[in-house]
């Protein structure tokens, strides 16, 4: 008896914290969602000095409120699986961790001169931010996106290596030591700057053939930012239509039953195995993909 109120209540905490699809779990999220939007806007405030200086008491109980409410949150997500090691050690198990730690580190390190480290180690908390990568679905279809076109990328970024050697070669050879192009390693990082529009304002060529030279690679610039941009946009525009006909033929056949999805292509939800802590169900599912675990115990 005890072990079945217990199976209950772990059951009923799963789908609390980790099923988005549930009206309790979509309230879990969004108050989630807001002390973690929270804690980013309580460590932008605290990086301010003069706002430190002023309510730094303030700041510094809200973020020991943030925190103490995330050490909850982790905990309850460890005693919710039943391997609470793969989650521990998943992506966001080890976000959750490093989003929360830091403050509790700040108790071992005590006077000025361990300032410094403090700092440091208060700079881990932007690993929150992270924490809000699991509720942006559609990221995932971006993320597919990138890794289809990686071959592609790969050979643009080669391409721009090799172009930017080559003209910061051709500066250093026109535009000398006299004129600040010290030696080539120098000139190919003039030649990254210039390529990517950002500019690079302690060299500038004299010559007349340097700033021929220069105000092609700035328009070769241009067209640089854009190809990657196609490339990734082309793969993103691919996968939609791919995933688009494949809803349509799904209908087409009465194959398929209608499933909502964080992207609104995928026919995944975001149901996470209680034993195996994996996601992306199909709705109305009973049983793990994955263990074969029952999902609605």
């Amino acid at each position: 008896m005890e072990s079945q109120y217990k199976h209950n209540w772990q059951s009923k905490l799963h789908e609390i914290i980790y099923e988005a699809d549930t009206p309790i779990g979509k309230w879990f999220d969004v108050l989630l969602l807001f002390f973690i939007l929270l804690s980013i806007v309580l460590v932008m405030l605290e990086s301010v000095t003069s706002i430190d200086q002023q309510y730094h008491r303030v700041l510094y109980i809200g973020e020991w409120l943030v925190t103490i409410l995330f050490s909850v949150e982790y905990v309850l997500r460890i005693i919710s699986v039943k391997k609470p090691l793969k989650y521990v050690f998943s992506f966001f198990g080890i976000i959750d961790f490093l989003s929360t730690i830091p403050m509790y580190l700040s108790f071992l390190f005590v006077g000025s001169q361990a300032l410094v480290t403090l700092r440091a180690l208060r700079l881990l908390r932007v690993f929150r931010i992270l924490k809000l990568a699991r509720y942006l679905g559609a990221s995932n279809q971006l993320k597919d996106s990138i890794i289809a076109s990686r071959v592609k990328i790969m050979v643009f970024l080669f391409a721009v290596m090799i172009s930017s050697v080559i003209f910061g070669t051709i500066m250093y050879l026109v535009e000398g030591e006299a004129n600040g192009f010290d030696n080539i390693p120098k000139s190919v990082y003039w030649c990254v700057v210039t390529l990517t529009t950002v500019g690079f304002g302690d060299i500038a060529p004299q010559t007349a053939l340097g700033q021929l030279i220069t105000t092609f690679i700035m328009i070769l610039g241009y067209g640089i930012i854009a190809v990657p941009t196609g490339i990734v946009s082309a793969e993103y525009v691919r996968s939609s239509q791919k995933a688009d006909q494949e809803e349509e033929h799904l209908n087409q056949n009465n194959q398929s039953e209608r499933i909502q999805s964080n992207l609104g292509h995928v026919h995944l939800n975001s149901q996470h195995c209680a034993n195996c802590n994996v996601s992306d169900h199909r709705d109305k599912s009973e049983f793990c993909y994955s263990c074969g675990h029952e999902l609605h115990p």
